[in-house]
């Protein structure tokens, strides 16, 4: 009975430690964290306030303000700066979800 607990213990510190990865897509090109991103899918991995950002060679990697609503967005919504086109914010759809970015930031990601 020990190691069964111990097993469902392991496996339940390594889940709440995994990143999540979800799938938002821009309509116009997009400055985040200084790199611009095209028009279309990007691929983001969420760990602990990390958000590894992904379209193709593009990336980069930068912090996000993490923060759970109470209630869950019907679609995924991408708040961009008018200005500079710099990602803001981004509230994933089906989720409570909301990322804040610091718009001030520079990049450190590959390109």
């Amino acid at each position: 009975m020990k190691k069964l607990t111990i097993v469902l213990a392991t496996l339940g510190l390594a889940a709440a430690s995994a990143a999540e990865s979800y799938r938002v897509t821009l309509y116009q090109p997009t400055q985040i964290n200084g790199k611009t991103f095209k028009a279309g899918d990007i691929k983001l991995d969420v760990d602990n306030g990390n958000v590894v950002v992904k379209q193709g060679k593009t990336s980069t990697e930068l912090k996000a303000k993490v923060e759970q609503g109470s209630e869950k967005f019907l679609r995924t919504t991408v708040g961009v700066d008018g200005d500079t086109k710099s990602v803001k914010e981004i509230r994933l759809g089906g989720t409570s979800t909301t990322l804040s970015f610091d718009t001030t930031g520079t990049a450190s990601g590959n390109e």
